[in-house]
């Protein structure tokens, strides 16, 4: 998907960063910062938002509490 790339400075856990990484090398992704695009595009296109962002799907791995 073409489109002009901005950089943006966000937190990230390193477990996250770890993930990323994976996929891309797993994958052949030119980097982490791709394979985010690469799971945004799919939220983008042809995601379930409903699924994706339900409550009982928000939880976070660092504390396993819900968000």
């Amino acid at each position: 998907m073409a489109g002009i790339k901005v950089k943006i400075d966000w937190e990230l856990r390193d477990y996250h960063i770890n993930f990323l990484k994976d996929m891309a090398q797993k994958y052949g992704i030119k980097d982490e910062a791709k394979a985010l695009r690469v799971l945004a595009d799919y939220a983008l296109q042809d995601g379930d938002l409903d699924l994706i962002f339900d409550k009982k799907n928000m939880r976070c791995i660092a504390c396993g509490g819900v968000v």
